[in-house]
């Protein structure tokens, strides 16, 4: 059975963040790999997609996107074809029986709903997509689906730790550069470096754009080999593949 981690503020909704065990995969994928970007067999993906997708909500329609590292949002009304799926980093729908998912390795996953207005939105935030604000722009989707902000609840799930994040002195200009504020979200590292922190950051835009109740799971995806995959971790150990988990909200059956 598949690892499914959930957050107290989406109680009660079909939602999961999922980790690399209870799937069909072997070797540096093994064994829940969902990246249908990977070398892994591509038989083998579908088939852990559904398995991902069952485990949270049977029988459920799954809506993924072409993920670019954007602040672009798309409607979800049915799923599209995988050769058909448009570029983009965040979705919302408020169709029954959709699930959407969100493919990381290390970027942070955010689950979103309105409860009392059927909405549900979901995020790929990568260092790059959420200082360009993609959780806002899925925000602002929920939004025009009749969601309120001040009834939304996020979760932001598993994804690389401070202790784990390791960036350069550039990427420290260039978030002070954007807010000030910013240097919150950073300590010092090895000399000329700094680890950053992905999951605070998020919070801290969630929050900021009016977000009343926000979760953080608190999984290094780093760190924690065995439950999740990771870029970096596959990276800095000079392999040459890496699998991918997925992280799943709907509305209901």
């Amino acid at each position: 059975m598949p690892d499914i981690i959930t957050a107290a503020p989406l109680e009660g909704l079909p939602h999961g963040f999922l980790g690399r065990r209870g799937g069909g995969s072997g070797g540096a994928y093994a064994s829940l790999n969902v990246g249908t970007g990977s070398e892994d067999d591509p038989a083998l993906v579908e088939q852990n997609r559904r398995i991902a997708a069952d485990a949270v909500l049977p029988g459920a329609a799954l809506a993924t996107v072409y993920q670019v590292h954007s602040a672009l949002c798309e409607r979800v009304i049915a799923p599209r074809p995988l050769a058909e799926r448009p570029h983009a980093d965040a979705m919302v729908t408020d169709r029954p029986g959709v699930l959407l998912g969100i493919l990381t390795a290390d970027c942070a996953p955010v689950l979103l709903a309105d409860r009392q207005a059927g909405v549900v939105g979901a995020a790929h935030a990568g260092w790059k997509g959420a200082i360009g604000g993609v959780t806002d722009a899925a925000i602002a989707a929920m939004e025009a689906l009749g969601a309120n902000r001040s009834g939304i609840a996020a979760a932001i799930g598993p994804c690389i730790a401070q202790v784990s994040y390791e960036v350069d002195k550039g990427f420290l200009v260039r978030f002070c550069q954007d807010d000030p504020a910013n240097e919150r979200f950073f300590k010092p590292g090895r000399p000329g470096h700094q680890q950053f922190d992905l999951a605070g950051y998020v919070a801290a835009r969630l929050a900021g754009a009016g977000i009343g109740t926000v979760a953080i799971t608190g999984h290094d995806t780093l760190a924690e080999e065995e439950r999740f995959f990771s870029y970096r971790r596959a990276t800095l150990a000079g392999e040459d593949g890496y699998g991918r988990q997925i992280s799943l909200i709907g509305v209901g059956a």
